[in-house]
């Protein structure tokens, strides 16, 4: 079992990398800003998700295939950089901003899409897959239990803290978004700088070397 030194450690560890900014913060934020609260927390649920397969796959030994595979970590971080670029030019492309008319509801989104979305995120960030591989071993201890469930019940510590910070961006969002919304201007103007953000991310996530 984990020392409680070590245990303050990891959450310290743990809460000051979930604070760091990247693209799923992005992604749950500028859905929170778009389509409102529910959508924000279906975002921060994806996301987790996605965390939650890189930790299953660190946990059964998965991850090293990306460590010691050029190939397995270029194909994915392609597919990533990909696919954040596709988000962010389909931002920059719209030609409606997140702003919706005083009395006018804002239109209905996909739950399940924005879900997916989060998931795909997250998963296709070989980076979070290395992290995961290389953060939650220097706490599991040997011969206190069974390894792999102690990898688990890490990680799910460090999606838990993720799960509640993405929680109060999403509160946080919410109350500006309603103001934002107001301003069709405004809101144009920072859906573009959002897409041109994950676009930003999808280069420099191609960029990143093996």
């Amino acid at each position: 079992m984990i020392s409680g030194h070590d245990l303050m450690i990891f959450l310290g560890a743990s809460i000051l990398l979930n604070l760091s900014p990247g693209p799923d913060t992005l992604y749950v934020l500028t859905r929170t800003l778009a389509q409102g609260r529910r959508i924000g927390f279906l975002s921060s649920f994806g996301v987790c998700t996605g965390a939650l397969v890189h930790v299953a796959a660190a946990a059964l030994g998965l991850s090293v295939v990306l460590a010691t595979s050029a190939v397995a970590f270029t194909v994915v971080k392609v597919a990533g950089a990909a696919y954040l670029v596709y988000l962010g030019v389909r931002m920059l492309l719209s030609r409606d901003g997140i702003a919706v008319e005083a009395g006018r509801p804002a239109s209905p989104a996909s739950g399940w899409k924005v879900f997916r979305q989060g998931i795909l995120i997250d998963v296709l960030n070989p980076k979070a897959a290395l992290f995961f591989m290389a953060f939650l071993p220097q706490f599991v201890v040997p011969g206190t239990g069974h390894a792999t469930a102690q990898f688990f019940a890490l990680g799910l510590i460090v999606i838990a803290i993720a799960l509640v910070w993405e929680g109060i961006l999403v509160l946080f969002a919410t109350l500006l978004s309603a103001r934002l919304r107001a301003n069709q201007a405004v809101s144009r103007w920072l859906n573009r700088t959002l897409g041109g953000v994950f676009v930003a991310l999808g280069v420099r996530l191609a960029m990143e070397r093996n």
